[in-house]
């Protein structure tokens, strides 16, 4: 995902801590290039020495582990550690890693699976909601004491019956339209080609998918083709009635043109955990009682946090005994 602030979802802070319970020689050196909460850091330090980038061993380790909030894999960064053979990233997509040039040079690339799949999916039906019923803004009319003084907060809007176009049917966007079906959603999607044996309706193009729907939920990783995926022409083919939701990356959006057909009417509303420059937001969004705002958390539980240190250590452990990794990148 986009860049975040220094202190992440997960709890770290910005030290990378030196293993110095054994020697380096009985735990095989993995070269840490994120910042470490104490969960992680104890928990890579039972298992590997971690070596930090200042360390003179950085150029000669085979494994690294990354996040999108601190690294940029691009070949610079690759020169600066030429023995790598394994890149293991925390976070869920892959648009800070430069892949092809990973793969010429040899180097396996894992993410964390689809342990994110489940928080992100009810965290983009709980911004839907929240959007559609006005919560937020109506528990804010409460606090206030506007209840009193002014009446009944405007309703919202119902859920059921609504047709959702989701912007990429990975396994996020196909947890979320699993969810939304609950509520009686009709599902639509945009996807570079159909998904075999699903049986909702695909629509080869976004503009034509916006146009039949009353929602379009932003599921998709950030690419060079979905950059700016939902603009000016897919907003106003959404709609004045149209909500759009992202869970996506921040720059899915134009978010200068998203902002400007808030302020002029053309949609309805929107739920954001994502941003184009995070954690710099447009400050008119502030403003507004048609829009929710989350600060990148999604994918954040502590739950998930707890299998994603689990996994990253499994990937590593296959790597230095010479087997498959778990959840490993592959060219599609």
């Amino acid at each position: 995902m986009n860049s975040s602030p220094s202190l992440t979802g997960d709890g770290a802070t910005n030290t990378i801590t030196t293993s110095n319970k054994r020697s380096s020689s009985d735990l095989p050196p993995l070269l840490v290039l994120r910042p470490l909460s104490d969960a992680w850091s104890a928990a890579l330090s039972a298992k590997f020495t971690v070596i930090s980038p200042s360390s003179p061993l950085s150029t000669s380790t085979r494994a690294a582990l990354v996040s999108a909030a601190y690294n940029k894999v691009d070949p610079a960064f690759l020169d600066q550690y030429p023995s790598l053979q394994c890149i293991a990233t925390t976070s869920i997509g892959v648009d800070h890693i430069d892949l092809e040039e990973c793969w010429r040079r040899g180097i396996q690339v894992a993410t964390v699976g689809e342990i994110f799949t489940n928080d992100v999916a009810d965290y983009a039906v709980g911004l839907l909601i929240d959007v559609s019923r006005r919560i937020t803004m109506s528990d804010r009319y409460v606090r206030n004491g506007l209840w009193m003084s002014q009446g009944d907060y405007p309703l919202g809007s119902k859920l059921g019956g609504k047709h959702v176009g989701i912007v990429g049917l990975g396994s996020i966007g196909s947890a979320i339209a699993r969810r939304l079906e609950a509520f009686g959603c009709k599902i639509s999607y945009v996807s570079r080609k159909p998904k075999p044996n699903v049986k909702y309706k695909y629509i080869p193009n976004i503009y034509d998918l916006a146009t039949e729907s009353d929602i379009l939920v932003v599921a998709c990783s950030l690419t060079k083709e979905t950059h700016h995926i939902v603009n000016k022409q897919v907003l106003q083919a959404l709609g004045k009635e149209g909500i759009v939701i992202n869970i996506g990356r921040g720059a899915n959006i134009d978010e200068p043109e998203l902002v400007r057909c808030l302020v002029q009417g053309e949609i309805k509303g929107v739920g954001l955990d994502v941003f184009e420059n995070e954690p710099n937001i447009p400050k008119e969004l502030f403003e507004m009682g048609n829009v929710v705002l989350t600060a990148h958390q999604s994918v954040f539980t502590p739950e998930a946090i707890s299998d994603i240190i689990q996994v990253c250590i499994a990937n590593f452990e296959a790597v230095f005994a010479g087997k498959p990794l778990l959840t490993p990148v592959v060219a599609d």
